[in-house]
């Protein structure tokens, strides 16, 4: 994504939300956004990411940036993205793809297998029935033989084996479920629509091959995932691999296409259908996501895995405690741009008197000025400043070199901020006015569930901690609550009010790296009652470093190049979470990790979104 395209996605939010918070506010609407412009020279360079709230560097959620001319199958595979990662990252496709699956799981997912894609060829045989089109009846009929090359595929590994497993292994709830499914829609019971037998045109007909593609589709894009995302695991000079042939199959060119022919047919479908008739296939598509997460987590294991982190957890025994940062990690925007938009959209006129005995504010025109000088200087010493830690060449991961490298830049930070508050810059902020702008901050897509599922699950005996820079925990604490989430482990500065007005000043409660370690350290001694802990820390700039490489597992969400930069020269390595959870499993299984999570190894693991996150910790 083009920088510029996301200074245009952060100014038409920040527009959006001033506008809902001061409607009737009698000063005109200015923004910050004059202020992020004239930083994009910085916004372009090798570090954009800043650690200090100060920085508005523009990081979004993929949902906030999808072109609404997309086509249907598209978005709803994007949409539902959080069902196809609890796919990937259940203990079944853990296991497979690791190679370390017993082969009586495997010989038991190939017998539910075969049931299900013998229900899959017929529905397309139904579907077939009902389109009204010759190039459509011929896309669904050479879909169909892919199937029936799939089985075949299936009957090899039967006949390997020497016994049919098929015969041996009844159908299951969660395959039973799916193929009546898949068969119901195929028959045209769909929710909305007339008896098969009572439809009186062929386009009526026509509409129900679309419904039985809508809940056929996700079942073909997931498996070509998988395929590729397993494929690009196995180690080209070895063939050990003992479910190298599956992965080959679903990783495949022919695989792959018949994916992108099956979605490309819904499309087609698609096209003369009404918006309620779009959402019923919307739904249906969800289901069979559903539907799929079923059938990998009904297989049955007889193996430990280390995902879900949950399912091994023993909260008698384990204290598992969950930190992260906010701007950026759980925001789509930067929280001090929020704040100085407020500051400037309510700051008076350069002409306006300002009634007596309230505090004296600068005017609109000023703030922008001040802020401009501000952020610009801010700007420069930061990059001076990151190269100044960096050392002449990489050096091997040790955590107190790279504590002593980040006082530097902590020191720094501290400055900064000093120079914010003699400014006057946060002077006569309304409570109210931040709340209401916390209330309508817009979240990580995911973020909120995966705290709401942690802090409900009483069983787990876990806690959610927030360590940030925010210059103002009241507008954090807005953001959570407004999403139904009762977050009170909270750690971030504060404003200081006089009747519900900001004097300006800010109570320093974490400022930098070094303060957000102490932190981390001091939460995790006064929260783990003797017990053993285990750690997670999700972050996302060079302020986070030091907790994520301290934690048992540091995951880093986001591409923040800065991160990236100073980490590597100092040793750190990035490793991505599936890749890493798949080599962690393998060597699990083969003995070769006695203590599967233990931090101050100097490898953190990324994250492409809260979904990940989610389907790693939490599973199902």
């Amino acid at each position: 994504m083009l920088l510029s395209s996301a200074i245009t996605v952060k100014r038409h939010y920040s527009l959006s939300l001033m506008r809902s918070l001061f409607s009737s506010s009698p000063y005109p609407i200015t923004t910050f956004s004059r202020l992020v412009r004239s930083h994009r020279r910085f916004c372009s360079s090798p570090t954009p990411r800043l650690s200090n709230p100060m920085a508005i560097p523009p990081k979004f959620a993929t949902a906030a940036v999808i072109p609404t001319e997309e086509r249907l199958a598209t978005r709803v595979w994007i949409k539902f993205r959080r069902e196809s990662m609890l796919s990937l990252y259940s203990p079944f496709a853990l296991c497979l793809a690791s190679g370390s699956l017993k082969i009586d799981t495997f010989r038991h997912y190939i017998a539910q297998d075969v049931h299900f894609l013998k229900a899959f060829a017929r529905a397309y045989e139904l579907a077939e029935d009902c389109a009204d089109d010759d190039d459509a009846k011929l896309a669904i009929s050479e879909l169909r033989k892919g199937v029936l090359e799939e089985l075949k595929m299936h009957n090899s590994f039967v006949q390997e084996w020497g016994s049919d497993c098929v015969k041996e292994s009844p159908v299951n709830s969660a395959t039973l479920k799916y193929t009546e499914f898949l068969l119901a829609t195929a028959s045209g019971k769909v929710e909305g629509l007339k008896a098969l037998g009572t439809l009186s045109t062929p386009f009526e007909k026509t509409k129900i091959a679309a419904y039985t593609l809508g809940a056929m589709t996700p079942c073909m894009r997931l498996y070509a995932f998988l395929g590729k995302e397993f494929q690009a695991l196995l180690e080209s000079n070895k063939h050990d691999h003992p479910y190298k042939k599956w992965i080959e199959n679903y990783s495949s060119e022919s695989f792959q296409a018949s994916a992108l022919q099956t979605e490309d047919l819904l499309d087609k479908l698609s096209v003369p259908l009404t918006g309620e008739e779009l959402n019923i296939i919307e739904k249906l598509y969800h289901q069979a996501m559903k539907l799929e997460i079923e059938f990998f987590y009904s297989q049955p294991l007889t193996q430990p895995t280390i995902a879900p982190l949950t399912k091994e957890h023993a909260p008698e025994q384990e204290c598992l405690m969950i930190f992260s940062d906010f701007d950026l990690t759980c925001t789509v925007v930067d929280s001090s741009a929020i704040l100085a938009e407020i500051a400037i959209v309510t700051a008076p006129k350069s002409d306006q008197n300002q009634p007596p005995g309230q505090i004296v504010r600068m005017s609109s025109a000023e703030l922008r000025n001040t802020w401009g000088q501000l952020s610009t200087q801010y700007t420069e010493e930061y990059e001076q400043c990151i190269e100044s830690i960096l050392p002449s060449e990489k050096v091997e991961f040790n955590y107190e070199t790279l504590h002593k490298a980040l006082e530097q830049l902590s020191d720094f930070e501290k400055r900064a901020n000093s120079r914010v508050i003699e400014s006057g810059v946060l002077k006569g902020l309304n409570l109210e006015d931040i709340k209401r702008a916390g209330e309508r901050l817009i979240l990580q897509d995911g973020c909120i569930s995966f705290f709401k599922r942690i802090t409900q699950n009483k069983s787990l005996d876990a806690s959610i901690n927030v360590l940030s820079y925010c210059w103002c925990g009241d507008l954090i604490r807005a953001a959570f609550s407004s999403g139904g989430l009762d977050a009170q482990n909270i750690l971030a500065n504060e404003f200081s009010f006089e009747e519900s007005v900001s004097t300006g000043e800010i109570v320093w409660f974490v400022q930098s790296p070094i303060d957000k370690v102490q932190a981390f350290n001091d939460i995790l001694q006064d929260r783990s009652n003797g017990r053993k802990k285990l750690s997670v820390y999700i972050g996302d700039s060079v302020g986070d470093l030091l907790c994520l490489v301290k934690a048992d597992i540091g995951i880093v969400v986001g591409s923040s190049s800065s991160l990236r930069r100073v980490g590597s020269e100092y040793g750190v390595s990035f490793v991505p979470l599936f890749p890493g959870l798949v080599q962690k499993q393998k060597e699990f299984a083969q003995g070769r990790s006695p203590c599967i999570w233990e931090g101050g190894s100097g490898i953190l693991y990324t994250a492409s979104s809260w979904d990940e996150i989610h389907a790693f910790i939490l599973g199902l």
